[in-house]
């Protein structure tokens, strides 16, 4: 019985931190999508609108500005878990894949200091809105400060698809389509990041980068289907 408890005690620590990893990634995946739904539900305005369309829109949608930031809130402290829970879960299988993990994780501490400048922005322009009447100067350099950061997101999602994809792959824990399908979708992101000042500035270069976040997405859930599974 001391025999089989030797055996057996040891490898349902990684089962379980594999599964609870897994369950981190598909909770980033939906709570983005929820962020994201909750903006478009209520016609969020594009990089390009009039500072007149962006000032309504602020002032009469804030339940759904603070709904999409209190979700961002919780996805990316998940997010950074998942990401750190990877590499371990990579460093228990062998040197391969280590390298790609630091990566992400260093990408994806890297992105979510973006993404509270990117939602902080958000929330101050849903607070000043409901106060002005007319855009002034201070509330189109806030909008302008918040299209840049996301831009500037796009990259950095980018560098952390694609680790997070090769050091997967590379460590036996996702099959060959995902490790492409991160290789495309970080691409893409990361094409978008190159014309981060056309993406700000309202560029359709933008929707090359929502196609790489939604193969993120993708890869999130199913990778996180596959981990807990396992």
């Amino acid at each position: 019985m001391e025999g089989l408890q030797a055996t057996t005690t040891p490898t349902q620590g990684p089962i379980a931190r594999g599964r609870f990893v897994g369950a981190a990634a598909m909770a980033v995946a939906v709570l983005v999508i929820v962020e994201n739904v909750a903006l478009a539900a209520t016609g969020a305005p594009s990089f390009a609108s009039p500072m007149n369309e962006v000032l309504d829109y602020y002032a009469a949608n804030r339940a759904a500005v603070a709904i999409a930031s209190g979700v961002v809130a919780v996805y990316l402290p998940l997010l950074l878990l998942f990401l750190t829970g990877l590499e371990g879960l990579v460093g228990r299988r062998g040197a391969k894949g280590v390298e790609w993990a630091r990566l992400a994780v260093a990408a994806g501490a890297t992105l979510s200091g973006v993404f509270v400048l990117v939602n902080v922005l958000q929330v101050g322009l849903a607070l000043s809105a409901g106060d002005q009447s007319e855009p002034t100067p201070l509330i189109e350099l806030v909008w302008r400060v918040h299209a840049a950061a996301f831009a500037l997101a796009l990259p950095v999602l980018g560098a952390t698809f694609a680790g997070t994809a090769l050091a997967t792959h590379a460590s036996g824990l996702t099959p060959a389509w995902l490790r492409m399908l991160g290789l495309v979708g970080g691409g893409l992101l990361l094409a978008a990041g190159i014309g981060n000042l056309a993406v700000a500035d309202g560029s359709a270069l933008i929707f090359v980068g929502l196609l790489g976040l939604a193969s993120w997405l993708v890869w999130l859930f199913a990778t996180g289907v596959r981990l807990v599974r396992s």
